[in-house]
This record gives C-alpha cells, sequence and structure tokens, in this order.
C-alpha cells in the first residue's frame, strides 16, 4: 500500500512551524515530527507594511533548515502557507519570489477565508469529537496574530463567519505604549475590543445558543493550559479562575512560569481576554481545545485530496451554506435561485466533456447563482455592481481570493456588458485562465437566470442533448414561456460565441 510522506509548514505571525506527515490510505496520516522557530513577522508586517532585511534572511535561514529536516524524512511533497502578516505586506510578489531563490520554498499567500477553512478541517479531521459537538449551537474561534476568525455552527451547518481585526499581536503593538501607563492592562485590551464584540452580537447572535466554543491553535494548550485536560475541555469556572491567575502578571513573569521567550509570553493577555469576552457573550459552558493547528489542517486536506482519507464531513456544502447564508442576508429571492441553480447546473453538466471544467468550477457556479441579486439590495438600478462589489467585501469560508474574483465578475457580467480580452489585458486584472472561466461562468447564469425571467420557476425540467456541437435543450413547463424564450437572443448569442456551439432551445411537446 502506498505511504506517502508530506511536510507543512505555516509562516505565521509571530512564529515559523512545520510538521511532517505519514499518509496512508490505512492509517490516515500520521504526525512524524513537530519543529518550531519563534519569528515575529508581525511586528514589521502590521506597522510599515514590508519585512526588514534581517527580518528577510532570519527566515530564510529557517526555511533552509526546514529543507534539511525534509530531506531527513524523505518529504516528497510540501506545502508552505503564509497568511496574516504576508497578507499586510505591500510588496508580496517580490518577498516571496526572493525567499524561493534563496532557500527553494515556494511560499502561497493564504486568503483569509483559505487559511481559516484550512484551520477548519484541522478541527474536523477529530472526526468523532468534532462531529458529536456542532451538533450544537457551537462557535469555532481563531485567534491569530493579526485577526480573530468566528464561524458559528447549528445543527451541524455552518451559519456564518466573521473576520475580525483584533489578533493578539497586533492588540499588543496597538496597546504597547498605553501599557506602560496602566496596572489594569487586561480592561485596557477589553476596552480596546468592546465595540467590535458589540456589533457581532448585534448582527450574527440574534437569538443564537452558542453552548459550545471551539479554540483553534496551539498558542494556550502550549502555555498556559499545557497540563493534560480530559478530552481537552475545560468549563467556563475553570478558564475564569485560569484567567484571573494570568491577568494580573507581567510578561516576564508569565515567560519566567511557562519557560517561554517574553515576546511570545505578551500575547498571552490579549488571547485570555478575546477568549474571556467571547465566552461571556456566547454565555458559552465550555470550551475545547483540540490542540490542532493550521498545520494539521494543511496535511488533512492534503491527504483528502490525494484521497489518502475520506472525511465524514461534507466541506463543499459548508461553502454552499454560507453562500445562501449571504444571499438571505441581501434578501435574495429563495425560489428564484433554487429555480435558477438547477438550470445553471443542467447546462453546465450537459456541456461538460465540451467546456472541461471540473467539480471546483460547478461549485463556483452554484455560489454565483447563489448571489447573483445580491446587488438589489443596495440598489435597483445597479445590481451587478453593487453585486459585484458585495461579493468582493464579503468573505466566503473555503474560497481564494481569485476565486472569489471569478464568482464577482460572473455575476457581474449577468446583466452588465461583457468586458472583452484586450480591455482585461489593459486592466491586468485576470490571467488567460481565469478570464475564460469567466466568461463561461458568466455565459451559463445568463442562460439560467433568462430561463426564470419572471421569477415563477415556469420551467419545471431541462433536458440537454450535446451532439456534433450543437446543444439542444428541451423545456418542460406546463406555463406560458413566451417572455422567457422572447428575451433569450442575446443570452443564446453570447453562450454560442464563449462555447463555440450552436444552441437550439425546445419546449416540450405536451401529451
Amino acid at each position: 500500500m502506498a505511504v506517502k510522506t508530506f511536510a507543512a509548514i505555516d509562516i505565521g505571525s509571530y512564529e515559523v512551524s512545520m510538521k511532517i506527515f505519514e499518509l496512508s490510505q490505512k492509517i490516515g496520516f500520521r504526525e512524524l515530527t513537530d519543529v518550531r522557530f519563534p519569528l515575529v513577522l508581525g511586528n514589521d508586517a502590521y506597522s510599515t507594511g514590508k519585512l526588514s532585511p534581517d527580518m528577510v534572511d532570519a527566515l530564510c535561514e529557517i526555511l533552509l533548515d526546514f529543507q534539511r529536516i525534509m530531506k531527513e524524512f524523505a518529504a516528497e511533497e510540501y506545502r508552505a502557507c503564509a497568511h496574516s502578516a504576508f497578507r499586510e505586506l505591500i510588496n508580496p510578489v517580490i518577498v516571496v519570489e526572493q525567499i524561493f531563490q534563496r532557500s527553494g520554498i515556494r511560499i502561497e499567500i493564504l486568503s483569509n477565508s483559505e487559511q481559516h477553512f484550512l484551520g477548519y478541517k484541522s478541527i474536523a479531521a477529530i472526526e468523532a469529537g468534532f462531529k458529536k459537538i456542532i451538533q450544537k449551537g457551537t462557535a469555532i474561534m481563531d485567534v491569530g496574530g493579526g485577526s480573530l476568525q468566528v464561524s458559528l455552527f447549528d445543527k451541524d451547518a455552518l451559519v456564518t463567519t466573521q473576520n475580525l481585526k483584533m489578533g493578539s499581536l497586533r492588540i499588543r503593538e496597538r496597546l504597547k505604549e498605553l501599557e506602560k501607563t496602566t496596572i489594569h492592562y487586561d480592561q485596557l485590551v477589553q476596552e480596546f475590543i468592546r465595540n467590535d464584540l458589540m456589533s457581532f452580537s448585534r448582527l450574527y447572535l440574534k437569538d443564537r445558543d452558542i453552548k459550545n466554543l471551539i479554540l483553534m491553535g496551539d498558542f494556550l494548550t502550549d502555555t498556559i493550559f499545557r497540563e493534560d485536560l480530559q478530552d481537552r475541555i475545560i468549563t467556563r469556572a475553570e478558564f475564569e479562575k485560569r484567567y484571573e491567575a494570568i491577568v494580573h502578571k507581567s510578561t516576564s513573569q508569565l515567560a519566567e512560569e511557562m519557560e517561554i521567550d517574553e515576546e511570545y509570553a505578551s500575547l498571552a493577555v490579549p488571547t485570555m481576554v478575546i477568549c474571556k469576552n467571547f465566552m461571556d457573550i456566547f454565555n458559552a459552558e465550555s470550551l475545547w481545545m483540540p490542540g490542532v493547528s493550521l498545520l494539521d489542517g494543511i496535511a488533512y486536506d492534503f491527504a483528502e485530496r490525494k484521497k489518502f482519507i475520506r472525511s465524514a464531513h461534507n466541506f463543499e456544502n459548508d461553502i454552499l451554506v454560507a453562500s445562501r447564508n449571504i444571499a438571505k442576508r441581501y434578501s435574495s429571492g429563495k425560489n428564484h435561485i433554487q429555480g435558477t441553480t438547477a438550470l445553471a447546473l443542467a447546462i453546465f453538466d450537459s456541456t461538460k466533456k465540451m467546456h472541461g471544467m471540473g467539480s471546483r468550477e460547478r461549485l463556483l457556479l452554484q455560489i454565483a447563482v447563489q448571489l447573483h441579486d445580491v446587488g438589489k439590495y443596495i440598489s435597483m438600478g445597479e445590481v451587478s455592481e453593487c453585486s459585484y462589489q458585495i461579493i468582493m467585501s464579503t468573505e466566503v469560508i473555503g474560497l481564494s481570493t481569485k476565486e472569489r474574483h471569478i464568482i464577482a465578475s460572473a455575476v457581474r457580467y449577468n446583466n452588465a456588458e461583457f468586458k472583452y480580452s484586450s480591455e482585461y489585458e489593459r486592466d491586468l486584472v485576470v490571467d488567460r485562465d481565469q478570464y475564460l472561466m469567466i466568461a463561461r461562468l458568466a455565459a451559463i447564469l445568463r442562460l439560467a437566470n433568462a430561463m426564470d425571467r419572471s421569477h415563477y420557476q415556469k420551467v419545471e425540467g431541462i433536458k440537454a442533448v450535446l451532439k456534433d456541437r450543437v446543444l439542444e435543450l428541451t423545456l418542460d413547463s406546463t406555463m406560458d414561456l413566451s417572455l422567457e424564450l422572447g428575451l433569450l437572443k442575446d443570452k443564446v448569442d453570447f453562450f454560442e460565441e464563449v462555447f463555440g456551439i450552436r444552441l437550439i432551445l425546445k419546449r416540450k411537446k405536451k401529451a
């Protein structure tokens, strides 16, 4: 049975770490080694938007060490991910290329939604515990150096995920000077984050009962909560007791007690204050700290894609549910979306041999259908542009920034005049593959949406037959389709232009 060795590398705001895993269909994935180096990249990134030459030198040295360790373990493949600190850089392409030339490690900068989706997968890797706990109202909280991500679950479904710029390192940097003037640093942090907490509570916690809080990452389990806890779950009372024992101590005291560097110890109070405040607004009964990190999520994702493991949880459905909730927030018509989705997928599936797009592109099409009308919430006259801006400003868990742009552009060109490649090249917005994908998804979306122009869901079924570059769509309906068929000409023309086929629309003959 095939066994593969894989290295996951995480370039974080205050630490660079690597885990090497052994993967096989028999065992899934098993950790072989865990290597960590403290390196506070966030100080430079959050204050100046650049990394100093010394910081780049230090990072390259660490990555060269990782290369040597990977060779010792015969790691065949790796994935190196950077996130919050690198997203703040004004010159990320230059820095990433320089690091590659010097270390041989190609860094991938994750979007915020990609980062936290992988983190979420690291928790889901603990199948039994995760599946059981999210049956009740549950929040997953990921306190990073630069930001905080909160994802809410209810009955095994992802309700919403939101990013707040209140990471432990960012808070520490903002309050560094003020900390010297107070003996109640914890209260200072609490006041600093209060407005964001209240806004989050008002917008997303109406009538929502959160019983469990899952804390992602391994900062607290490696420092404050190092002792073994049964099931890694602590009650609210136990957390509050530890909170009082921590927040009134100086950084030097904490560093000595936890046997860690002061730079690292200085993140303890902001992290504890954030956790306590969320436990309070959720009124959570307990806190589960599984001790997993982004590295476990990277390995889980790789093992899943390479079919070493098969997850019991449907992650693709989480992305669709998150999209559906965004559409709901902007009052999009539920029945119209369902009807248009069925039509769009029927067209996509019937032309698959011709367009060559796969399951990921099919998912992007479904999300585009879900979100194609959100702009009406802002302006009935500028639906396309408002929809584009809303999608580009809204994170959808599991999607990269590139994928979000593809969806937003397909939605924009659902109604707006399509911008051809020469204009894209002038703007330097997308590459060739993205441009073609936008055109294809927009063509399918236009056609499917026009078939439900009246929003009556007149088309009850659709039969698609592709033969000799002629696509014949037979529409099944007991209602009058005059409006829909009469307004389809420009949609058909664009569809034929994009796919290079002839499209024939027929109505199913009545029995």
